[in-house]
């Protein structure tokens, strides 16, 4: 289950790496502080919305192992809904995060509870990470990471988060940020040596969800 939670948190600080460097207002004291221009920089080089679908796909390196796992499929983010989350390639399913809940969506409808938010305190936590990212809510963000922001060229910039919470460092070494107008891929590091780099296409904003997308959460 916590190869699932990696997974899922690696593709979130992706689609959620654009607003997090919206809050410019924070104040100097804190941890973005130093790092206020070029954070106010990149988001102004990035679009937001309350939505956000598009395709993914993602390589994972597996620590002793040659060939790599490549995974294909769509992902939708809903600020304040969750995360659905569609492997196409090479078995389908559907991973569906919420602020209380992760579950899989099976491809006959079905569905099985992975884990609830009242049996495993641990998923609030990781629920909480994701949607103060979501909220561009840069406090909550650097007190669990340091943030290192850098424009790359005209239009491009990258992101390279680093863990200051041990509990997120015993999983993740680093994320490592990079889009123009876009999150366009995400590279995260784990501890144990494995890495993962997701890459996004055909992304879309949209306003809010329609009601056949707002159903995948419940």
């Amino acid at each position: 289950m916590s190869r699932l939670v990696r997974a899922l948190l690696a593709a979130v600080l992706a689609l959620a790496g654009a607003a997090a460097p919206a809050a410019t207002s924070a104040p100097a004291s804190s941890a973005s502080g130093s790092a206020g221009d070029p954070l106010r920089l990149i988001h102004d080089r990035l679009k937001t919305a309350p939505v956000l679908k598009g395709e993914f796909e993602q390589t994972k390196t597996l620590k002793g192992f040659r060939n790599a796992l490549v995974s294909k499929g769509e992902f939708l983010v809903a600020r304040g809904q969750g995360v659905w989350w569609h492997t196409r390639e090479p078995f389908e399913t559907a991973l569906v995060v919420t602020r209380t809940k992760l579950f899989t969506r099976n491809p006959d409808g079905s569905t099985s509870n992975l884990m609830d938010a009242q049996a495993e305190p641990g998923l609030r936590q990781v629920n909480e990470l994701i949607f103060s990212l979501l909220a561009a809510d840069i406090d909550v963000l650097a007190d669990k990471f340091a943030i290192a922001a850098q424009p790359v060229g005209a239009a491009g910039w990258s992101l390279v988060l680093t863990p200051r919470d041990p509990a997120i460092a015993k999983v993740l070494v680093r994320a490592t940020l990079a889009g123009e107008r876009d999150v366009q891929s995400v590279r995260i590091e784990e501890a144990r040596g494995d890495a993962t780099l997701i890459r996004f296409s055909h992304q879309m904003p949209a306003a809010a969800l329609a009601p056949d997308e707002a159903a995948r959460f419940q």
